[in-house]
């Protein structure tokens, strides 16, 4: 049975990969693992050991206390990030110059106008 911190720390790690535009293949040959182990730690069906989550907290670039960011809260860890897409719009919003980003946001505010 998956224990509920394993499930988070899966979820985060799945997150970081998405919004960094990595796939399990590059974030196992950074680690030093098969991609299939990597699949294994982001359903929660394996457990990261402490060793494991720092190289994996290095090759995302982000602090180890990451994996764990969200657990207190009652949402669901995936809140945030509901589908990959969303992550993937995350990863682009932040290369974007910021007039890239106004002139997108504005065709967000009006395609949501659409609706009415």
């Amino acid at each position: 049975m998956t224990h509920p911190i394993d499930k988070h720390v899966g979820t985060r790690i799945r997150q970081g990969r998405w919004i960094r535009g990595t796939t399990q293949q590059d974030l196992g040959d950074a680690v030093g693992c098969k991609f299939q182990q990597i699949q294994k730690y982001e359903t929660g069906a394996n457990r990261v050991s402490a060793s494991r989550l720092w190289d994996i907290a290095d090759a995302l670039e982000v602090p180890i206390t990451y994996f764990f960011e969200g657990k207190a809260q009652s949402e669901p860890p995936l809140s945030r990030f509901p589908d990959r897409g969303s992550a993937e719009l995350l990863r682009i919003w932040t290369s974007l110059k910021d007039r890239q980003k106004q002139a997108l946001l504005s065709l967000a505010k009006s395609m949501t106008d659409m609706d009415e």
